[in-house]
């Protein structure tokens, strides 16, 4: 007989509920280890590494008690916190800082009417020792400034297509990450999120996933 460990809280995460939100954990604290997330002392993500995505989970609203392990523990938790879900929403738990202060950073990844055929794209700064930071095109230049650790910037349109991105410190417009041939495709929402550690290790660099406002229905 096939035992699922996850179906105590899979059944109840999946009741029916007018109102479900989604959620994912992003795994964006650099000196940490792989991650086990449990909601309301359920196991939901096992085994997420630095750098890593979790699918986005359905939940019903309301107030959740979130637990982060490093892998294989159940002692002494490194993130364990509350948060509350709003209906109909969707958003990206950013599990960010260094041990041991690590937190979870809500970044919540609103509806909105897109121009067709335009992408969209915004900034969120999680590397924890780096200034602020902007954003810029090589030919139209900043299209993101000063945007200080923990902060998301609002979504922009940009003509779908490959893009070159340069990530400068704010203080001295200093290129700190070059990033070039990123494909944003049309009708597609993305976040470009810096983490890492600059001049250390793990070292700074960007990581450019697709939003689920780009597809998930709410």
């Amino acid at each position: 007989m096939f035992n699922c460990p996850y179906a105590p809280y899979y059944s109840s995460l999946y009741r029916e509920h007018p109102n479900y939100s989604y959620m994912r954990v992003f795994h964006a604290s650099p000196n940490s280890p792989a991650i086990d997330v449990y909601i309301d002392d359920k196991i939901a993500i096992h085994n997420l590494p630095y750098r890593g995505f979790s699918v986005y989970l359905r939940t019903a609203p309301g107030n959740y008690n979130i637990k982060v392990f490093p892998t294989g523990q159940r002692e002494k938790p490194v993130v364990d916190t509350n948060i509350n879900i709003k209906g109909k929403s969707i958003l990206t738990l950013a599990a960010i800082g260094t041990l041991p202060n690590i937190s979870l950073l809500p970044v919540l990844e609103p509806t909105f009417t897109r121009k067709p055929g335009e992408a969209y794209v915004r900034f969120s700064q999680l590397s924890p020792n780096s200034p602020n930071l902007n954003v810029a095109l090589p030919v139209t230049g900043n299209i993101f400034t000063n945007v200080a650790y923990t902060k998301t910037t609002d979504y922009i349109p940009i003509k779908a297509g490959i893009h070159t991105f340069n990530i400068t410190s704010s203080e001295n417009d200093e290129r700190v990450l070059h990033v070039p041939n990123i494909r944003l495709m049309p009708n597609k929402i993305y976040t470009i999120y810096t983490i890492g550690l600059l001049a250390q290790n793990p070292p700074l660099q960007v990581l450019i996933p697709l939003d689920g406002n780009s597809y998930i229905k709410t």
